[in-house]
C-alpha cells in the first residue's frame, strides 16, 4: 500500500499551488485553516460570503491529496465556468451533468477511469445514481466537496431533495474527507446541514458575513420605473442585475430600459434554453450588460465587477435577499444593493405561503422569515448590524454605507393615524383590503364605498389631512408590526390582529418611520481607489482590450483572463519584465506564463 506523504508535504505543495498556479500571494479569512482541516483528512462547515474565496478551500486539497476531487453542485453553469478557469490554469478538470452528450459523458468517464481528471464537478441528482456510485467506487477519491450547502437543510431558502441522498458519501468513501460551503446559513442551519450530510465532528470556519464594499439602500414603492431610473443614473456603462417576481415583468422592464439607453435582457425559466443561455454569455463576456431576471438567474455565475443589484420586488427571506445581493462587487470594489418594496408585495407573498401545500411548521417557519425581512426593510438604525445579527454576526458600530446611515430615517408619532386606520378596518367589517379602507378615510365617494353605506360611517373623511401614500405606509408599517394581517381567504382583506386591542384602547403609544421620497443614492465618483485618472485611460483602456482579445481567443470571460484589480495594479505599477509582473497580485507563473508577454507588450507599448 503507498504510503501517504507528510503533513509537511502537503503544506508545502499547497503553498505552491496558491502561489504558482493559482497567483495568490496570501490567503484570506479561513481558507488556510479549511485547506488545512481538509488536507489532515477531517470533516468541515465551511461559511464563507460570495466572493470569499469558497472554492480555493476544495479545489487546492483535492489537487495535493491523491485523487480525484468530487464537487457536488446543482448549478451547471457554475461547473462550466470553474471548469474553464481550471483548465486556463492547466488543470485537468471536467464536469458531468445533463448538458453534455452521451458521447462526451463516456469519454469524461474513460478519462476518469484513466487518472486523467484531478477536479471534478458533478450534480447531486447524478451523484447517488447506481452506475455513478459503482463507477466512482473504483477511483482513489481524494476528497468530496458539497457546494451550495444550505440545499440540504429544511431552513434553507433553496431546498433541494436531491440533497438528501447525500448522507450515503459517507458509507460509499469512507475516511475521505468532506466538506460542506454555503454564503449563507444561520446558526440553526449550520447544525443541520452537519446532521443531514452526516459529517463527522466536523470543524466549522464561519467567516465574517459583512461585505462592507456593498451599500444597502430600500425604499418603499411608489413609481417603481421611474425610481428604479433614478437610481440606475449613477450606473450607467455598468454590469448589474435586477430581480422582479413575475416573468411578464423581467421582459417588460428589460425593454423599458433598453428604451431608456440601458444594454438590458430578460432572464426566466418561460424562455427557450437557447435565449437564456445567450443572454448569460452576454452577461458574462461583456461589460455593461443588465439582466433583468427571476431568482433563477444568478446562482453560480462567478462575474466579479457586477456594480449593482436591485430588487423590483421584496424576496421570501433574509438569506434570500443576502445570497441574491451578495453576487454585486465580488471583486471587492463599490457595489449597490438597492431595493423597493410595498404592501402589495407583503400581501402577495403571505397569501403564497398561506395557500401553499407544505406542513404547518414549515410554513410557520417561512412566515417568520418573511417577517424578519419587513421587520429590517423598516428599521431606523444601520442597516448592516441587524443583517449581520440574524447570522449570528456582529458589527461594533454603525457602517456608515447604507442609506440609513447616509440619511437617518425621521420617524413620527403615528399613534392616532393607526387607531383611525384600525378603526376603519373594524367599521368596515373587516372584508376590505387597504385602497378600499383608504378611500373610507380619505373622504372619496367611489361607487364602492357609497354602495356599501361606508360613506356614512363615523370614519369617514377622517383621514383628509394625511396624503395617500402616508397611508399606504401605515398600512404596511401596521402589518409588518402585526396589528394587521391580510386575510389570504378574503383576497387580502385587512384584518385585526390581537395586539391591535391595546393601541385601540389607548394604552400604547406608536412611531412610524417617514418614508424617503429619494434614495440615498452613492455619490458619483463611486471608486476612492480603482479610479481611473484622465493620464491612465488610454493604458487601462489598451489592457481591457488585450484581456478581451485573449478571453475570445480562450473562449472564457475575461475575468478569468485577469479581473479589474488585477489590470489596475498593472496600469499604477507598469512593470516592464517578467519579476515586476510577477509582483502584481492575481498573476501566478502560471498564468504569466499563459498571458504576462502579451500584458507586458501593451504596458511597455504605452
Amino acid at each position: 500500500m503507498q504510503q501517504e506523504p507528510s503533513f509537511e508535504k502537503f503544506a508545502a505543495e499547497a503553498e505552491r499551488l496558491r502561489r504558482d498556479v493559482f497567483g495568490f500571494d496570501k490567503y484570506r479569512g479561513d481558507q488556510q485553516r479549511a485547506i488545512e482541516t481538509a488536507l489532515a483528512g477531517r470533516d468541515c462547515v465551511v461559511l464563507m460570503p460570495t466572493g470569499g474565496g469558497k472554492s480555493l478551500c476544495y479545489q487546492i486539497p483535492s489537487l495535493v491529496r491523491d485523487g480525484v476531487g468530487l464537487i457536488i453542485s446543482p448549478l451547471i453553469a457554475l461547473m462550466q465556468d470553474q471548469v474553464r478557469a481550471l483548465k486556463e490554469l492547466g488543470i485537468a478538470a471536467e464536469f458531468l451533468n445533463s448538458s453534455l452528450t452521451p458521447a462526451r459523458q463516456r469519454e469524461v468517464i474513460n478519462e476518469l477511469r484513466a487518472g486523467n481528471i484531478a477536479l471534478l464537478y458533478i450534480a447531486p441528482e447524478r451523484l447517488v445514481q447506481t452506475e455513478t456510485q459503482i463507477m466512482l467506487r473504483g477511483l482513489s477519491v481524494s476528497m468530496i466537496a458539497i457546494d451550495e450547502a444550505h440545499c440540504v437543510s429544511q431552513w434553507g431558502h433553496d431546498f433541494r431533495q436531491d440533497y438528501l441522498s447525500l448522507d450515503q458519501l459517507a458509507t460509499i468513501f469512507p475516511g475521505v474527507p468532506r466538506m460542506a460551503l454555503t454564503a449563507t446559513a444561520t446558526p440553526l442551519m449550520r447544525e443541520d446541514i452537519a446532521a443531514r450530510l452526516a459529517l463527522d465532528s466536523p470543524e466549522f470556519f464561519v467567516s465574517n458575513f459583512d461585505r462592507p464594499n456593498i451599500r444597502y439602500m430600500v425604499q418603499a414603492k411608489t413609481d417603481a420605473r421611474r425610481q428604479l431610473l433614478s437610481f440606475l443614473g449613477n450606473h450607467r456603462n455598468e454590469a448589474g442585475i435586477i430581480y422582479c417576481l413575475a416573468r411578464k415583468n423581467t421582459e417588460s422592464i428589460a425593454e423599458w430600459l433598453r428604451v431608456q439607453g440601458f444594454d438590458a435582457l430578460p432572464y426566466h425559466a418561460g424562455l427557450s434554453a437557447e435565449t437564456r443561455t445567450e443572454h448569460q454569455r452576454r452577461f458574462v463576456n461583456e461589460d455593461a450588460v443588465i439582466i433583468v431576471a427571476t431568482i433563477a438567474f444568478g446562482m453560480g455565475i462567478d462575474k466579479p465587477d457586477v456594480r449593482f443589484v436591485a430588487h423590483m420586488d421584496l424576496p421570501k427571506s433574509i438569506e434570500s435577499y443576502y445570497q441574491e445581493t451578495g453576487r454585486a462587487g465580488r471583486d471587492g470594489e463599490p457595489a449597490d444593493a438597492w431595493m423597493v418594496y410595498g404592501l402589495q408585495d407583503v400581501v402577495r407573498l403571505r397569501q403564497m405561503l398561506d395557500s401553499s401545500e407544505a406542513e404547518e411548521h414549515y410554513k410557520r417557519h417561512e412566515v417568520q422569515k418573511l417577517d424578519a425581512l419587513l421587520g429590517w426593510c423598516e428599521v431606523t438604525e444601520c442597516r448592516r448590524r441587524p443583517l449581520l445579527r440574524y447570522f449570528g454576526d456582529d458589527l461594533d458600530a454603525a457602517c456608515g454605507n447604507c442609506d440609513n446611515c447616509s440619511v437617518p430615517p425621521e420617524t413620527w408619532d403615528g399613534t392616532e393615524a393607526a387607531r383611525k386606520l384600525l378603526s376603519a378596518v373594524h367599521r368596515t367589517g373587516q372584508y376590505f383590503g387597504a385602497a378600499h379602507i383608504i378611500d373610507v378615510l380619505s373622504g372619496k365617494s367611489t361607487e364602492k364605498v357609497v354602495s356599501r353605506n361606508h360613506d356614512e360611517l363615523s370614519v369617514f373623511g377622517i383621514g383628509r389631512d394625511i396624503d395617500v401614500q402616508t397611508w399606504r405606509s401605515v398600512v404596511r408599517q401596521l402589518i409588518v408590526k402585526d396589528y394587521l394581517k391580510a386575510d389570504p381567504a378574503r383576497y387580502g382583506a385587512l384584518v385585526l390582529t390581537e395586539q391591535c386591542r391595546p393601541l385601540l384602547r389607548g394604552e400604547v403609544g406608536l412611531q412610524l418611520r417617514k418614508d424617503s421620497r429619494q434614495p440615498a443614492l452613492r455619490k458619483k465618483p463611486v471608486p476612492k481607489k480603482g479610479e481611473v485618472s484622465q493620464s491612465d485611460r488610454e493604458l487601462w483602456e489598451a489592457l481591457r482590450a488585450c484581456r478581451q482579445r485573449l478571453a475570445k481567443d480562450h473562449d472564457v470571460p475575461p475575468y478569468v483572463i485577469f479581473h479589474d484589480a488585477t489590470l489596475m495594479q498593472m496600469m499604477e505599477f507598469r512593470p516592464i519584465d517578467a519579476d515586476g509582473m510577477l509582483g502584481i497580485s492575481g498573476v501566478g507563473p502560471t498564468k504569466f506564463d499563459r498571458y504576462g508577454h502579451e500584458f507586458l507588450e501593451v504596458i511597455r507599448n504605452a
